[in-house]
């Protein structure tokens, strides 16, 4: 069985992270299905699964902008499927779904959606993705499965929660300890980490102003990991630092940057919290940590419903007091926070272990597939 997956490749996100895990994973596992990549774009992604050793393949910088791009981009991926025998076809999200399903379609080639996000039906590249329907919709989650009828409302579908790693090995004591120091906490101090794109609805300010109702609070720490990639978000990346400024928080949170090594730095940290103000349509974020062994912090929207419960973490409402107050018993209270934090790993490995999910991913691409597959 040999499966290629579309992507853009321009940024770098989720979907990103997730075709880098199903890479690594596939490698690691031998035997079983061949995956694949095509990408219209070089960049940080590309370069991940080229160290993978994955199957790369670049159609072009197509931009719907300047159509002879988009129809260069096609024709690559036209030859491509002339060129090589695939099982099936996987577009990663809604905007590759548009420019090349027809292409899929058009080669007899068994085409799949996988949807990472919401569905509103109203944005133009998602009408344009209506055109073509798939043979089934992969669901990162329960919650942007009951969205995926807006766009295609007979489509078959499953959900496959998305693959993620455990991070690794943990960190030995000299090493947490010189990474904390590095980052300006010490021993004592209970650092608060959130890891995302500098994007507004995934919490940051509701978070600072939350940490600013704990300024007379002692004892903690806050790290702010993730880089811009666009210009809004650089001028929101700009406000984050303002705002800590304002609130009297300057010398109690670290902005990061981007970062590689979010692992290290979950395993540095004591509590996750990324109280997102809009529903995360899954939230490796969260699985990250939770294989890390920190109790999580978020608010009850979306996936993050179907990942964070009693037994790993807190959900909140996104309100600043209701945040705060759950921050504060945590900081307070280490028993509290080891209990959640060893009932994290268990509950990630039970969503997301990667083996199970390349399991699940062949079965629903053998269930599409018109001829056996040996």
């Amino acid at each position: 069985m040999r499966v290629l997956h579309v992507s853009s490749g321009n940024l770098y996100g989720g979907v990103e992270t997730f075709l880098r895990t199903l890479a690594l994973a596939g490698a690691k596992r031998g035997g079983g299905a061949e995956h694949a990549f095509a990408l219209c774009f070089e960049g940080r992604i590309a370069e991940e699964l080229r160290s993978a050793g994955a199957g790369l393949h670049l159609l072009g910088p197509a931009k719907v902008s300047r159509p002879w791009l988009v129809w260069e981009a096609r024709r690559a991926l036209m030859a491509l499927l002339k060129r090589e025998a695939f099982s099936a076809v996987v577009c990663h999200a809604a905007w590759p779904q548009a420019l090349f399903g027809p292409v899929v379609r058009a080669a007899g080639v068994p085409l799949l959606f996988f949807q990472h996000d919401a569905l509103t039906g109203e944005h133009w590249v998602e009408r344009w993705a209506r055109v073509t329907e798939p043979a089934l919709a992969l669901c990162n989650s329960r919650y942007t499965a009951g969205t995926l009828a807006r766009v295609y409302p007979r489509t078959p579908w499953r959900v496959l929660h998305p693959p993620v790693p455990d991070g690794g090995a943990g960190l030995t004591a000299s090493e947490r300890a010189s990474l904390r120091g590095e980052l300006g906490a010490s021993a004592e101090d209970v650092v608060i980490v959130h890891a995302s794109r500098m994007q507004e609805w995934k919490g940051q300010r509701l978070l600072l102003e939350s940490l600013g109702r704990l300024r007379q609070v002692p004892g903690w720490k806050a790290w702010f990991a993730g880089g811009a990639q666009r210009p809004e978000e650089v001028s929101y990346a700009d406000g984050l630092a303002e705002q800590a400024a304002r609130l009297g928080l300057s010398d109690r949170v670290r902005f990061l940057g981007q970062r590689t090594d979010v692992p290290r730095l979950l395993r540095a940290a004591d509590v996750h919290c990324q109280p997102n103000i809009g529903p995360e349509p899954f939230g490796l974020a969260f699985v990250e940590a939770l294989y890390a062994g920190l109790p999580v912090v978020t608010t009850a929207l979306g996936g993050p419903l179907e990942i964070i419960d009693a037994s790993c973490g807190v959900l909140v409402p996104p309100k600043v007091e209701a945040l705060a107050q759950a921050l504060r018993e945590l900081i307070e209270d280490e028993p509290a926070r080891l209990v959640l934090g060893r009932g994290g790993p268990a509950r990630a490995m039970a969503l997301s272990a990667p083996s199970a999910f390349l399991e699940a991913l062949e079965a629903a691409v053998r269930s599409v597939v018109r001829e056996p597959l040996s």
